[in-house]
């Protein structure tokens, strides 16, 4: 990661790891209220402040690993508290990035893959983040053209939505109308040629039939 000043942010691994509890806690624990909204959006993915995921120590059985805690805060030696998610500056995970250069994610993947990109800002969860002015200083050191509008966007808070999660609800299928079940009829012995005819009209049609004999 690079030296950047950067505020202390958790996504689900890291939250885990702080409580010493399986990735998928964390996930239920969003799921169910215990963590609240997101402090930031970024590629679809969700992050906390240090400071939310603090308020939910001690409730209940949620602990945290004061040693964890501090382990995580060495981890980012230019890290800092922020208190509110309206003090947080610009970050922009890879699809951002992308709108930023006027490029798609993948072709962000590829240049952080080979290392035609700024080292990213902060890996969390396994999804590297930048800060906007470490995007905007790099891209005229590659001549890669900034999309300005984009920037304006993503500084006004406009961002994609969050992944869903879990399973895939399917849309259920329509059932085409169903035809009237046939009326009832009744055949005598001379009619044994328009019975046989209408027995075979009904069952084509996926009926079963039920022959009551009658005096």
């Amino acid at each position: 990661m690079s030296q950047a000043r950067v505020p202390y942010l958790l996504g689900h691994a890291e939250i885990a790891s702080l409580f010493n509890i399986e990735r998928q806690t964390s996930q239920k624990w969003r799921t169910e209220g215990t963590l609240p909204e997101p402090d930031l959006l970024a590629s679809g993915n969700p992050y906390w402040l240090l400071a939310t995921v603090l308020h939910i120590d001690g409730d209940g059985v949620r602990q945290v690993d004061q040693q964890q805690l501090a382990d995580y805060r060495a981890s980012f030696p230019h890290g800092y508290d922020v208190q509110d998610k309206e003090q947080l500056p610009v970050i922009l995970g890879i699809q951002e990035t992308g709108r930023v250069l006027g490029q798609d994610a993948q072709a962000v993947s590829r240049w952080r893959n080979r290392r035609r990109i700024a080292e990213a800002d902060l890996v969390l969860s396994g999804s590297p983040l930048w800060l906007l002015e470490t995007i905007l200083a790099d891209a005229p050191q590659r001549q890669r053209p900034i999309d300005q509008a984009e920037v304006t966007k993503l500084c006004a808070g406009q961002r994609g939505s969050q992944k869903p999660r879990g399973r895939r609800t399917s849309t259920p299928a329509v059932s085409p109308p169903q035809k009237p079940l046939p009326a009832a009829k009744t055949f005598t012995a001379a009619d044994q040629a328009a019975a046989a005819k209408f027995l075979t009209s009904v069952l084509a049609d996926g009926y079963s039939v039920t022959i009551t004999p009658q005096r």
